[in-house]
């Protein structure tokens, strides 16, 4: 634990996060130079977390930090324990921003669209969620053969809960990851560890992705695809594309707005209501070894109500303000969040774990590996594999670039699975992360 940090005032805090996030935006849009091969090697989503943690690391600013007394010695409670202060940001970014976040991101999708899509299509992308699941317990079974130290720990320092952030992140994105983090309460101090696999390893697979599409027709012919239906999913995408968009004014921006908060706001209140009312009547969900724990966790319910919300409303004419905008607010909002994740991160945490890595790329290994051979059997196009993957692996900030690589019209459909995924990152990731534990040693 550290001494406070040089800003220790939450406005001024969150003024140099929001600094930071747009000079990573703002270099990483220049396509030409340093800049331009500064990006290809590290990817700006990486910058996101990495700037503050080293703002962090430097303790310029800092999510929680000792309070000492005029002699600079620590002052402890009636336990014996150092007292700390804690910057709110972090707090307020995953109680309001995320769930929000979610809203936004759900507010678009169309579960008719979505199996209008073809079988194929959501084979490859279930697949990728399945290949997540059980990659995480597949891996760590692995590891503990020759390292059980890698993925062992005991309480909030096993390795199995940092893990299920993984999960979050690889089935739906940032949000799920955060989910995460918050209902299985991993050591912050070592989740920049996790943090770091997550982007090196997904970024190597994103590289290989992106060099087999100039390969596409090869792998097509591999696979023996049927490359039609891409033809009628661009005519379709196009026209749907071109019948949302529009020049957000000042009065789209505020229903939006109104939009996401409200749905909030519900989400808060319905939360503190179901969880205590089963706290309070089931006593297994207040025994925290059990499997229905989480079920009397308030974050939990937080962001499950903010999904449904989010699906419910898609089914009403309020989903036309994606059109206006409401994912890259959405979007927005988690980008503000990641930012004060990288507040928590210790950098020194990666040195102290490298074999972290090899349980990452293992992982990935069985997701790719089962999305070959499934993709094999069925004859799916690459199109498929690649953004069926990538909506997991990434979620709604990369499979859209993978879709608009094959060609631009098709973006939305990487936007589309990537806001599924989602919608069932929170659920997969708890499945992964609850049979992770079992095989952890």
């Amino acid at each position: 634990m550290k001494q406070a940090p040089y800003f220790t005032d939450d406005t001024i805090v969150f003024g140099l996060l929001l600094f930071l996030l747009a000079f990573v935006f703002y270099t990483a849009s220049i396509k030409e130079g340093f800049w331009k091969k500064f990006y290809v090697i590290f990817p700006s989503l990486l910058m996101c977390y990495l700037l503050p943690s080293i703002f962090s690391s430097l303790n310029i600013i800092s999510a929680e930090w000792l309070i000492l007394d005029e002699n600079g010695n620590k002052i402890l409670n009636e336990l014996g324990k150092p007292l700390t202060e804690k910057s709110k940001i972090p707090t307020i970014t995953s109680r309001i921003l995320l769930p929000a976040a979610l809203v936004l991101l759900t507010l678009s999708i169309d579960l008719k669209a979505m199996f209008k899509l073809g079988p194929k299509a959501l084979t490859m992308f279930f697949t990728g969620t399945i290949g997540v699941i059980i990659g995480g317990p597949i891996a760590v079974l692995i590891v503990s053969i020759f390292s059980p130290a890698t993925v062992g720990g005991a309480d909030f320092d096993a390795v199995w809960r940092g893990l299920s952030t993984l999960a979050g992140s690889w089935i739906g994105g940032s949000a799920n990851q955060t989910a995460m983090l918050e209902v299985f309460k991993y050591n912050p101090n070592k989740y920049g560890a996790m943090v770091l696999v997550d982007i090196v390893v997904a970024n190597i697979w994103m590289a290989v992705l992106l060099f087999g599409i100039g390969k596409k027709e090869k792998i097509d012919k591999w696979f023996k695809a049927d490359n039609s239906s891409i033809d009628e999913l661009k005519m379709k995408v196009s026209t749907y594309a071109a019948s949302v968009t529009r020049n957000p004014s000042l009065t789209d921006l505020m229903i939006i707005l109104g939009i996401a908060f409200t749905a909030v706001s519900i989400s808060h209140l319905g939360s503190i209501l179901v969880s205590e009312t089963l706290l309070t009547n089931f006593p297994e969900v207040r025994d925290p070894k059990t499997f229905v724990s989480t079920f009397g966790d308030k974050f939990f319910w937080l962001v499950t109500f903010a999904t449904l919300i989010g699906i419910l409303l898609s089914y009403t004419k309020l989903k036309e303000y994606e059109g206006a905008g409401a994912s890259k607010i959405g979007s927005v909002f988690i980008y503000i969040l990641v930012a004060s994740i990288g507040m928590k991160m210790d950098l020194g945490s990666v040195l102290s774990n490298p074999g972290l890595l090899i349980v990452g790329l293992i992982w990935m290994a069985v997701h790719v590996l089962l999305m070959v051979i499934v993709a094999k059997i069925i004859k799916a196009p690459f199109f498929f594999l690649a953004v069926g993957s990538k909506a997991n692996i990434g979620g709604a900030a990369s499979a859209p670039i993978v879709a608009s690589a094959f060609h631009p019209s098709l973006a939305s459909v990487g936007v589309l699975l990537a806001v599924f995924g989602y919608v069932i990152g929170t659920y997969g990731a708890l499945l992964s992360a609850y049979l992770m534990e079992i095989v952890a040693p």
